[in-house]
């Protein structure tokens, strides 16, 4: 094997040593500050605007909102939380309404949106997905009363 050869996969291995060296900085630094969140621009089309919407003056005395969100299964079992007005989310992040601390939720992974209908659960284009009643949230989707929701390994409902 000639010596330009030689040099030439040096270089090459060399190049791919970086490449990898690079693709681990930058998943560390993801899983450590988190990841940008990217905003979608608002149109007419949309059927729910990126940012939460503000709620009515007043509900319609017919509809049955829920007003608080119990974790029935995981780390935090038996939790209860009062929803705010406008939104919540989850996710691993501290700057989330309800943080979710496991291996299987992003950091913005979820966000739950009061509309006059009730609460509406959006997934946050998390890796691992979110679950309404065992089905696979892939568009913002309507949540009845004491509906499981799964995020992670951690399960919980809106109740009245």
């Amino acid at each position: 094997m000639g010596d330009l050869t030689l040099f030439i996969l040096r270089l090459v291995f060399l190049a791919v040593l970086w490449v990898f060296v690079f693709i681990v900085v930058f998943a560390l630094r993801s899983d450590l500050f988190g990841q940008r969140v990217r905003r979608l621009p608002a149109t007419a089309s949309a059927p729910f605007p990126t940012e939460p919407a503000r709620p009515a003056a007043t509900p319609r005395q017919n509809a049955v909102v829920a007003s608080r969100l119990v974790i029935t299964g995981g780390a935090k079992e038996g939790l209860q939380i009062d929803l705010p007005e406008e939104f919540l989310s989850i996710g691993r992040s501290s700057d989330s309404g309800l943080v979710i601390r496991d291996d299987y939720t992003s950091t913005n992974h979820a966000r739950l949106l009061r509309t006059e209908k009730g609460w509406v659960l959006e997934d946050l284009d998390s890796t691992n997905g979110t679950l309404l009643d065992g089905s696979r949230v892939s568009s913002p989707t309507q949540v009845p009363l004491n509906t499981p929701i799964t995020i992670g390994t951690t399960t919980f409902e809106l109740r009245r």
